[in-house]
């Protein structure tokens, strides 16, 4: 562990340094690339002037004067950094700088002197370093408090630029958390209806052993609770999914409807008729059940006699349209497409949060009597159960990576 931990630091270290070259070889460069600029100017003063002084004195004195003015680039940054612009104090800083440009430019004038002196260029006019430094304050002051401010606008521009792609990547970042945000609150206002459903079911089915209890029908309760055991073990497999094949959906209609045949016993005859093309289509997790619990409630319950219900499932186009059907009394005229209980408010909830304009669900009398229950949902063919373990183990890979 240490050692690996020692190789890290010597990569990070090994990385800065390749940085830090890479940067100082862009400056250097930069700098003479300058520096040649205003060669190219003087030497063709020099040309038109037929002044006799060599080239090579022009070359020499710029470049003396630029490569200082890299060295005191670092300094001029740190001014910047330590005393920054802001629109609260603009004039202040300013006024600070000012001085501070001129002493910079004169230190830069002094020590070019200096080494120009040494270096015996343009003798007639450098001839020590009193008469060079006089010379270079006439035609280089005012230049190099322009090089100083220069560079102070410089750093000011790129640290602006910096701080307006922080902001810019702030408020993607802020765009993103709320765009989560509204997905989870989504899933969050899923996962309620449901959970807001599943015991709606289970207490309706508990209300129902209750009754078979009082009437001293031990058997019927026993095999109510069996079968609700099963029903729930069924569910739980799939309590997290929003949507589940139609075939997985009829497994847990079948589940449902064994416990409510034990209530009604002869009463309920059920007829399936399902296209085996939309078996494999997406629908609500436990979005038929209310359904049917409202068919056989407001159906079958207001009877005395045998009724049917009648299940179906077709493909129209782009959509599956699921009908459930009683022969019941039907719905009085109130009630007529709106439905009622918090069983079907629940499921048009479920479809405007899972589907939005492409989902619906109606309820309304039949031509034949009794009461029509139609969901429509957008047709999309479900993930298998091999292709869901195989995306859960994908994720599981990448999140361990």
């Amino acid at each position: 562990m240490r050692r690996l931990h020692c190789g890290k630091l010597s990569g990070q270290m090994q990385s800065v340094a390749k940085r830090r070259l890479r940067n100082y070889t862009l400056a250097f460069a930069g700098w003479t690339a300058v520096a040649l600029f205003f060669f190219t100017q003087s030497l063709m003063q020099k040309f038109a002037s037929r002044e006799p002084t060599p080239a090579s004195h022009y070359l020499a004195s710029w470049l003396v004067g630029v490569y200082i003015w890299a060295l005191l680039t670092p300094v001029i940054l740190w001014l910047g950094r330590r005393f920054p612009f802001s629109r609260q104090y603009w004039l202040r800083r300013t006024m600070l700088h000012l001085p501070l440009s001129v002493v910079v430019a004169i230190v830069q004038l002094v020590v070019e002197s200096a080494i120009l002196a040494q270096m015996r260029i343009f003798p007639t006019i450098m001839k020590d370093f009193v008469s060079t430094l006089a010379f270079l304050l006439i035609i280089g002051f005012h230049q190099g408090v322009i090089t100083y401010w220069t560079i102070l606008g410089a750093q000011a521009g790129f640290r602006y630029y910096r701080r307006y792609q922080e902001r810019e990547r702030q408020a993607l970042k802020l765009e993103l958390d709320a765009s989560e945000m509204k997905t989870q609150l989504a899933r969050a206002q899923l996962s309620a209806l449901k959970m807001q459903l599943q015991p709606h079911f289970l207490f309706n089915t508990l209300n129902a052993i209750m009754v078979l209890v009082r009437q001293q029908k031990g058997p019927q309760a026993e095999e109510m609770v069996g079968r609700l055991s099963d029903l729930l073990r069924c569910v739980l497999e799939d309590v997290e999914a929003h949507e589940v094949p139609l075939r997985r959906e009829l497994e847990y209609l079948e589940l449902y409807l064994s416990i409510e045949q034990v209530r009604f016993q002869d009463r309920l005859k059920v007829e399936i008729a399902v296209d085996p093309a939309v078996l494999d289509a997406a629908v609500p997790h436990m979005g038929l059940q209310p359904l049917v619990e409202n068919a056989i409630r407001h159906g079958i319950g207001r009877r005395s006699a045998a009724g049917r219900l009648r299940i179906s499932a077709t493909r129209v186009e782009g959509t599956v349209e699921i009908k459930v059907e009683d022969d019941g009394p039907g719905l009085p005229s109130a009630e007529t497409m709106q439905g009622r209980g918090i069983g079907l408010a629940n499921t048009r909830a479920r479809l405007n949060r899972l589907y939005g304009d492409g989902a619906r669900l109606t309820v309304g009398n039949g031509a034949q009597g009794g009461a029509v229950a139609v969901m429509v949902v957008p047709y999309r063919e479900a993930p298998s159960a091999s292709e869901t373990n195989a995306m859960e183990v994908h994720a599981h890979h990448d999140a361990d990576c």
